[in-house]
């Protein structure tokens, strides 16, 4: 009985409210385009988030808000397992950002207008050439406290598990020298994992903020050596997972 009550609720209930507040986040973003790096759109956002979790009876949790400060841009990198991710990032993340987000949600109505408007970077994977492109826009918005967020395991995972990283957000780390810090969520996959249908209700997320690392100490000996530079890199990348791994809360 619960779990009919549940289902009507999220798409009688919150699944139509959930629409009309994006629509609303929408048309507000795409007006206020000129002042996209401005904390009143950033802050309607935020609004919209946490609405969204609200909804659902989410408790969120917090940690490491004082690893960071607004005035440095960084390229945060996060486990993803479930749509919450975006919400939990969206919502309490204290910076002014930028995603890069798949190609296919600027199709999205409203939604990829907004996205556009706000001065996200669309990345279409199965063009390299554009992809590249994309990855080149990035870092030009780069500067002035404007940081990126990228899930660099590229999709959701289908079990919970950390994947392996891509190399795109660290390509554009390397290559402006920003810190990068490692964002782990807690929850989000029991919360509503990939291919779910219903939201577990009520189930508590966690998002830690990790301390920032310098790239700098992944130097190769020998720049002009493009096997040890792309060595070094990879090493990397993999102590940055690490560091979300064990960030993750296992009781979540």
């Amino acid at each position: 009985m619960k779990k009919v009550v549940l289902f009507l609720y999220q798409w009688l209930i919150a699944m139509p409210i959930i629409i009309v507040i994006t629509i609303f986040t929408s048309i507000f973003t795409i007006l206020l385009f000129p002042f996209k790096n401005s904390w009143l759109v950033h802050k309607e956002q935020m609004l919209w988030s946490r609405l969204i979790v609200w909804l659902f009876g989410t408790s969120t949790q917090v940690e490491g808000t004082e690893n960071i400060q607004t005035s440095q841009s960084y390229v945060f990198v996060c486990n993803h397992s479930s749509y919450f991710d975006c919400w939990i990032v969206y919502g309490w993340l204290p910076v002014i950002f930028k995603w890069i987000m798949k190609a296919e949600l600027r199709k999205v109505p409203f939604v990829g207008s907004a996205c556009k408007a706000a001065g996200h970077i669309f990345i279409d994977r199965s063009h390299p050439k554009a992809a590249s492109q994309s990855l080149i826009e990035a870092k030009s918005r780069l500067k002035n406290g404007v940081s990126l967020v990228i899930f660099p395991e590229g999709t959701r995972s289908r079990d919970g598990q950390v994947a392996e990283f891509k190399r795109g957000a660290f390509q554009i780390a390397f290559d402006l020298e920003l810190p990068v810090v490692p964002i782990s969520i807690s929850g989000a996959h029991s919360l509503m994992p990939r291919g779910a249908s219903l939201v577990n209700f009520g189930k508590p997320i966690k998002m830690k903020i990790g301390k920032p690392v310098d790239l700098t100490q992944y130097q190769a000996e020998d720049p002009s050596d493009n096997r040890a530079v792309v060595a070094v890199r990879r090493q990397a990348m993999e102590d940055i997972r690490q560091m979300v791994i064990e960030g993750i809360d296992s009781k979540l």
